[in-house]
């Protein structure tokens, strides 16, 4: 199962403006819609393949309402996301997954409702998956501050950008780390 998680821009609802649009709703309608992160949508798709068709299908509505495009694939990483490019490129066999982990993008994540940075110590009770009532009132936690590295051994480097509840970390393209 391949997961898909949506970043919506800071200045949109970005829930809302899925599934207030006909075309958009109607895909997404067969998905159970999750929200792991503050202004996201996440869903679970049956592989990589469909994941990147319904990110095509969703493609006018993800250059509008969306900041990020984060892919989870099991047989490519348990806990590394993949860019939305790189998914694609995984999928048309033009990388393999052993190409795929040198350029990174590593996120900060906070949990927000304190000081101007939005960290603080409280939490909502919400978990990876989305459960408990993290659904319905939305999440207490936000990627911030990306920080771009590149894999040469098996440890990453350190974040250290902000103090930080834990990382995320993206596997982008070549492309997508240079621009």
């Amino acid at each position: 199962m391949a997961r898909v998680c949506l970043l919506g821009d800071d200045d949109v609802d970005l829930r809302y403006e899925l599934l207030s649009r006909e075309t958009a709703r109607e895909a997404l309608a067969t998905y159970d819609l999750r929200q792991p992160y503050h202004n996201s949508v996440a869903l679970e798709t049956v592989s990589l393949g469909a994941a990147v068709s319904l990110l095509n299908d969703l493609n006018w509505y993800l250059v509008r309402f969306v900041d990020q495009v984060l892919v989870l694939e099991p047989s490519v990483s348990d806990d590394e996301w993949l860019s939305r490019d790189l998914a694609a490129a995984l999928r048309d066999d033009e990388l393999t997954p052993e190409e795929s982990d040198r350029f990174l993008k590593v996120y900060g994540v906070v949990t927000a409702g304190g000081g101007d940075d939005g960290a603080s110590d409280e939490s909502d009770g919400a978990d990876d998956e989305g459960n408990d009532d993290e659904t319905r009132r939305g999440p207490a936690r936000k990627l911030v501050d990306p920080m771009f590295v590149t894999r040469t051994g098996p440890e990453l480097p350190e974040y250290d950008l902000r103090d930080v509840d834990e990382t995320v970390v993206v596997r982008v393209t070549e492309g997508e780390f240079g621009a």
